[in-house]
Formats: C-alpha cells, structure tokens, sequence
C-alpha cells in the first residue's frame, strides 16, 4: 500500500569501516566518542546494519543494499545526504560540506535506479561544491511530499541559493527557520528535529529561535493536515525526531531507533500509533556517528520498470 509520503523501497549503504566522522565532528553536536577500538566500532556497525535491513525486510520493505569498502567514507551509512528520488521520475544529486563525505556518492545508485525504476531526469548539484556550498538533501531538509514543503534550518549543510534552485526544479515551497539546542549550538540538520508523516510531524518546536517562524511552521504543517507532536530537546538527543515513515503491504509504519522509540512518552507513542505502528531499530553504534534510522534510509519515489516479458 504505497503512500505518497511514505516509500515502500529503500537504498540502504552497508559501512564496512564505519566510525564517527572526525571530519563532521565541529558542527554535529549529535556524534558521540567511544573508547572501542575502530575495528570493534566496525563490527559492531555492521551487525547493527544487517540486523536493520532484515527487520526492515521482514517488516515488508524492498531494501537495495549497497556494500562500501571505501577506505575514507566513514558516514556512507547515511546516504539520503546525497540523494533524494521524486515522484514523475526525478532524481536529485547534492553537494556535500565535509570532503570525506563528497566521496560517498555512488553512480551505480544511480544506474541501479535507472535500470529498475522510470527515471526522467538526474539533476546534478554536486557540482557546486567547488564554490564551497552544500545541500546535505533530505538530511538538510525534511520534504514533505504530499504538501510540497521543504522544512529547511539554516546551516552550513543547506545553502539558500542552492535549496531556492532545488525547490524551482522539485517544485516545493522552501520553509526556512533557525534552530539551536539549549546550549546555542546550531542544529545541524533538519531530519535531526523533525519528521513528516502522512498524518502527523515530529517535531521540537522550542528548539526554533523565532517565535513567529515556529508558528509559522505550526501552521504550515496543520494546514497540510498533519497533527502536531512536539517533542522535547531531551527526546532531539535521543534521535527522536530522526525517524521515517515506511510503506509495507497492509499499510503504513514509523521507523525509528530503539533509543528514540524510548524516549516516548506514553501518550506520543499512542498518538503515533493511532495513525502507524512502530518498528525500533537498534542501532546505537551508528548513532554515535550524529545520525540514526532516518540518516540510514534513502527513499526511492520512483515507478517500478516492469519486469521483463511484462506487459507496459
């Protein structure tokens, strides 16, 4: 039962030398040190990964699994930074802020995608970065498909000039807000405050400076039919807000971590559940890269070819 909002197909890229970025480290107050070794870091990464796909799997997800045996790709577990797919068949490459994770694009995502799905057109940013600029995709903004709005806080990770040319070609309304944690510190990444769902946003309203942008936001996201759960900046650390909405054969769930899943109260969890079950995903290695469930999962929007022999 596809959903419009909610994919029923993933890209997922499985980390063989997975550790926390050092080179990400300055402005990602999510990432975390560990006093493992890196090849224990690694192992346990990749377990955390496996175990994943197949509960993703089980769940009834279509995952395509990509294997990196890069040697300096250390954030490659997180590919919906440098690409996103879109219904009508369009596809969307981003330039990245850190170097290391320039290197993580793939094109033969991109040719799997063109093989198996009804591919249009690929635009192409990447490009951009030898200005300096970047639009970390739907890491730096949360779209929500059905409202054709990109939720997008201001950051390095999401160049303006860059995020009005994408929403000119995707045709969305850029929503634009800044955000900080209770230290001051600039959240990074939208997908890291909150989520869209078909029928309801996670989101921390008081992590928005400006009052007036977060009632904005508020509005935006009723007007599109969403109920609004707000979430607290406890609930941001724990990757609460970090999660995503899944298609599977009977309907429709929320993927999120074990640790996010956690950190719910009662009444969130029956909220959300009122709308969509919910499947945690234990993944707390990977979590001490900045990034959780969401960061993991690349949306595919796209129209199956037919198989071949197949009827048109």
């Amino acid at each position: 039962m596809q959903s419009i909002q909610a994919p029923s197909t993933v890209v997922m890229i499985r980390p063989h030398r997975f550790q926390s970025n050092p080179e990400t480290r300055e402005d990602n107050a999510f990432q975390s040190e560990t006093n493992r070794t890196s090849e224990q870091v690694a192992a346990s990464a990749l377990a955390e990964f496996d175990a994943a796909v197949d509960a993703l799997r089980e769940a009834g997800i279509t995952v395509h699994v990509f294997d990196d045996e890069g040697e300096d790709t250390p954030d490659s577990v997180f590919p919906n930074n440098w690409f996103s797919t879109h219904a009508g068949g369009h596809v969307a490459v981003y330039p990245m802020f850190a170097p290391n994770r320039q290197r993580e694009r793939r094109w033969d995502v991109v040719d799997m995608l063109k093989q198996n799905y009804r591919v249009q057109d690929v635009i192409d940013y990447s490009g951009l970065e030898q200005d300096g600029l970047a639009l970390e995709g739907t890491g730096a903004m949360v779209l929500d498909h059905i409202g054709r709005v990109a939720y997008t806080i201001q950051s390095n990770r999401a160049d303006p000039v860059i995020l009005e040319r994408f929403c000119t070609n995707f045709n969305f309304e850029p929503m634009v807000f800044k955000a900080a944690d209770a230290n001051g510190t600039a959240i990074y990444h939208t997908n890291v405050l909150m989520t869209v769902a078909t029928n309801y946003a996670l989101i921390c309203l008081d992590m928005i400076i400006d009052p007036s942008r977060r009632q904005a936001v508020v509005d935006r996201l009723e007007e599109t039919g969403r109920d609004v759960i707000a979430l607290t900046p406890a609930q941001i650390a724990e990757f609460a807000g970090n999660a995503m909405e899944l298609s599977d054969h009977d309907g429709r769930f929320l993927a999120l971590s074990a640790r996010a899943h956690a950190s719910l109260t009662p009444d969130q969890c029956a909220h959300i559940e009122a709308s969509t079950p919910m499947l945690p995903l234990s993944i707390p290695t990977i979590e001490t890269a900045g990034g959780s469930v969401r960061c993991m999962l690349a949306g595919i929007h796209l129209a199956r070819r037919p198989e071949q022999g197949t009827p048109l």
